[in-house]
């Protein structure tokens, strides 16, 4: 593993902070390195591999489809796109899908569409975009000015102009910043690169309210939180409130590079032909993994497994915050949990990790989880006996 590690430092730009660890099969829950270690996955891939590693309909499906078609232009429709988009209206409830390939780049297109709409209701393209402090919305020039982070954008400006950064759960906050030209709001349900920070409840349904007063789009950031995570399909539904737009990826396609933003038939009709594009956004294999993993979460009822095994979860990191004066709190929603410790948390994560158990942080002092949905109650109890060891 210490030659591939070598090798790997050798061929890529060092934009991430490896572990000298080198992965090369998973199987169900667990991971395995080139020397054969076995490793508790609970982080899925930064909240992608929702169904966890080789799930057999997951696998048939694709197969299937890598043996048809794997790539058309989007100039055709193709069947398994038709359904994949009809998948996610279901699921969302919006109206319109557009397929891209990242988060990063539904973010992108849900800017652009709200700023279509500004545009054709105003005649002008100076439009004000409302975000929030410590969000996270991609690191493309578009979406990491959309992010509430400065380390994040420091070295790449000039940046998009017109992004105004609220306080989450602090309303007053978002009312001072609106203005005539104000065109949409965005905001995480969940923040997980911030530090695993739910919204309140009262805050969403005064966001949406404040949208519909002065017509301004509501975007749901649910990259990280959507596709089940939280309990529910989508975690606004839990809020009573629904969205102008949605983004998604990651859970969306389970291992498969693909994500959406969705819109509601008011902002949809803003999009016309020549506004946005994607090469391979929407290509028959992506598609099939957007609709298999549909079809898999409601056949094998995994948002009523997600619930219950949550709940367990929950009830477990409960316990860890009584008896550890180090941690401080939990906060989360479903299989979305943070441990906020009074001191760094990348020690406890390397300590996890050299022990067999994959998590990560969220900020300098959080300990994020973010497992596969098919996690087990002797998964949780392994986890929890190496957490408290460390």
């Amino acid at each position: 593993m210490e030659d591939w590690y070598t090798r790997g430092e050798n061929a890529f730009l060092k934009a991430y902070g490896r572990y000298d660890v080198v992965l090369e099969k998973g199987e169900g829950v667990y991971l395995y390195d080139t020397n054969g270690r076995r490793y508790l996955d609970f982080y899925a891939g930064i909240g992608v591999n929702s169904l966890g590693y080789g799930y057999p309909a997951y696998q048939e499906a694709m197969q299937k489809q890598l043996n048809t078609l794997m790539h058309v232009s989007n100039y055709f429709y193709t069947p398994v796109a038709i359904e994949a988009a009809e998948a996610v209206k279901k699921a969302t409830q919006l109206e319109a899908v557009f397929f891209c390939n990242s988060g990063a780049e539904a973010t992108e297109g849900a800017l652009k569409l709200a700023r279509k709409y500004y545009y054709l209701k105003h005649g002008q393209a100076n439009s004000e975009i409302i975000s929030f402090h410590h969000s996270f919305h991609g690191r493309s020039t578009g979406s990491v000015k959309l992010t509430g982070n400065p380390a994040y954008q420091k070295a790449f400006g000039p940046l998009i102009d017109g992004v105004n950064y609220a306080t989450l759960n602090d309303i007053e906050s978002v009312k001072a910043l609106i203005n005539e030209r104000t065109a949409a709001i965005i905001v995480e349900p969940v923040q997980g690169e911030g530090g695993v920070y739910p919204c309140d409840p009262t805050f969403m349904k005064e966001l949406r309210t404040i949208c519909d007063e002065h017509d301004i789009c509501l975007i749901l950031d649910e990259v990280q939180c959507g596709m089940g995570r939280t309990g529910t399909i989508m975690t606004y539904f839990q809020y009573g409130i629904k969205p102008d737009i949605v983004c998604l990826a990651k859970g969306i396609g389970c291992g498969v590079p693909v994500g959406a933003f969705v819109a509601n038939e008011k902002f949809a009709k803003a999009m016309q032909p020549g506004d946005h594009g994607s090469t391979y956004g929407g290509n028959p294999l992506a598609c099939m993994a957007v609709k298999t993993v549909f079809d898999i979460i409601e056949k094998d009822h995994l948002l009523e497994h997600v619930q219950e095994i949550s709940q367990y979860l929950i009830e477990c990191l409960d316990k860890v915050v009584e008896e550890f004066d180090c941690v401080l709190e939990r906060r989360g929603l479903g299989l979305m949990q943070g441990l906020v410790l009074n001191t760094e948390a990348k020690p406890v994560v390397k300590g996890l990790l050299d022990d067999g158990v994959i998590v990560v942080t969220a900020g300098t002092n959080v300990i994020r989880m973010l497992p596969p949905f098919i996690i087990t109650k002797e998964h949780v109890n392994a986890f929890i006996t190496l957490l408290k060891k460390i």
